[in-house]
């Protein structure tokens, strides 16, 4: 089981050692990033879940993966709110940064590599796409009332803006329904989805270079530590007890729920917080520190529950 995560950390160190020695440019985290979200992950996903379908076994442990979610972003919250008093829009950033998981650049990955295909995790790119951001966006626009304008288009496109969710839609459609891919558009497909994994690996290692930004706020490294905390060692904890006592779950089942649950913070985290007028610094360390933790946790847990 370590030597799946081999390949991973890796290629993540590649990225990372690209970014600091600027070999391949400033707009290359950009770049390789819209590339993986907007072309090799959707096609990654729609060949993955036309041939492999969701299957109802997983309920549980999305289930379960769920519960450990709404636990720690409501912690995550609470704390923001009466504990650092911070305002509605930095504490609707401080769930998102205790519970939202980074299915995408590091989820697929993992569950490629670990798991042996990425239906699982597909499921959770839709419950945090077509629930958790609407509720997410809808929150912080609320926020932000003086700019009320485009609050309802914004969340009513969410889909039409996401090629990873309808991906994730089409691939579940037709993978139920027995629908294959012509040859032709399923070699395209797989063609790219082959470069999803490594492209995003690589474009994980590039953002986690550390940028300056004298003009930020100084966070008191308690909060930072908090919602790493949540995210990255509590949450596979309590997804691991409601999945093996609350839902009598085992096997690869069990692991699959507890390796998504201790995914570090999403980068959407970051994105969010800074199109709504918040400081990117807090969110930008969560996700640099929990991804560094994930490194130890993930590993743990997959080889606990191997």
């Amino acid at each position: 089981m370590l030597v799946a995560f081999v390949p991973i950390w890796a290629l993540t160190a590649v990225g990372f050692v690209a970014g600091r020695t600027g070999v391949l440019g400033a707009g290359a985290v950009d770049v390789l990033g819209r590339f993986v979200f907007y072309v090799a992950m959707p096609a990654a996903l729609l060949d993955t879940l036309t041939r492999q379908p969701v299957g109802g076994a997983a309920g549980r442990g999305i289930a379960a993966f769920v519960c450990a979610t709404l636990l720690m972003g409501a912690g995550g919250f609470l704390a923001a709110r009466y504990v650092f008093k911070r305002p509605l829009a930095e504490q609707t950033v401080a769930a998102m940064a205790s519970g939202y998981v980074n299915a995408g650049n590091l989820g697929i990955p993992v569950a490629a590599q670990v798991l042996g295909n990425a239906s699982f995790i597909a499921v959770v790119l839709l419950i945090q796409t077509v629930i958790l951001t609407p509720i997410i966006l809808s929150t912080l626009d609320f926020a932000q009332a003086e700019h009320p304008g485009g609050r309802w288009r914004r969340l009513l496109t969410v889909p039409l803006r996401s090629p990873v969710l309808l991906a994730c839609l089409s691939g579940v459609v037709l993978g139920s329904l027995g629908v294959r891919l012509p040859k032709l558009v399923a070699d395209v497909v797989g063609l790219l989805g082959d470069a999803a994994v490594p492209s995003a690996l690589v474009a994980l290692g590039l953002s986690l270079v550390p940028t300056r930004n004298p003009d930020a706020e100084a966070r008191r490294p308690v909060e930072v530590g908090l919602a790493v905390f949540l995210k990255s060692c509590l949450q596979p904890v309590v997804c691991l007890v409601v999945a093996r006592v609350g839902f009598g779950l085992t096997g690869c089942d069990l692991l699959a729920a507890v390796l998504c649950s201790a995914l570090p913070t999403a980068q959407n985290t970051f994105v969010y917080a800074r199109a709504h007028g918040v400081d990117g610094t807090y969110s930008r360390d969560v996700i640099v520190v929990s991804t560094a933790v994930s490194m130890v946790t993930l590993t743990v847990a997959a080889t606990l529950l191997q």
